[in-house]
C-alpha cells in the first residue's frame, strides 16, 4: 500500500505551483480517486477485509507517528473512499480515522 500522502488533494500542477483553477481542482480530484480506487483494488486483490483494515491502520498510525501523515491527509483519504463504501463500512472507517487523528 502507497502512503497516506499521495492521496493528498494538493499535487503540483506543470509550472510547480499549487495553485488550481477550480476545473483543474475538479479534473485532479477526479484523477486522484481513480487513481486511488486503482492502487486500492491492485492492493486488496485476494485480501480478506480484516487484513486490508489492519494495513490500512498500521500505515496510518505509522505515518502519524513519524509525522509524515496529518488530520488533513486522514480526511482526503476517507473523503476519495467513502463513496465506495455502503452505510456500515462508512461508519466503521469513519471510526479508524476518528482514532488516528487521536494519535
Amino acid at each position: 500500500m502507497k502512503d497516506f500522502k499521495s492521496y493528498s488533494e494538493e499535487q503540483p500542477n506543470q509550472n510547480g505551483s499549487n495553485a488550481k483553477s477550480s476545473a483543474d481542482n475538479s479534473a485532479g480530484t477526479y484523477n486522484n480517486t481513480v487513481e486511488l480506487a486503482k492502487v486500492l483494488t491492485k492492493a486488496m486483490n485476494g485480501k480478506s477485509e480484516s487484513q486490508i483494515l489492519h494495513t490500512v491502520i498500521t500505515e496510518a498510525e505509522r505515518g502519524k507517528r513519524e509525522g509524515t501523515l496529518t488530520n488533513q491527509d486522514l480526511d482526503n483519504f476517507y473523503n476519495a473512499l467513502a463513496p465506495f463504501l455502503d452505510g456500515f463500512k462508512k461508519r466503521k472507517l469513519k471510526e479508524v480515522i476518528i482514532r488516528l487523528k487521536s494519535i
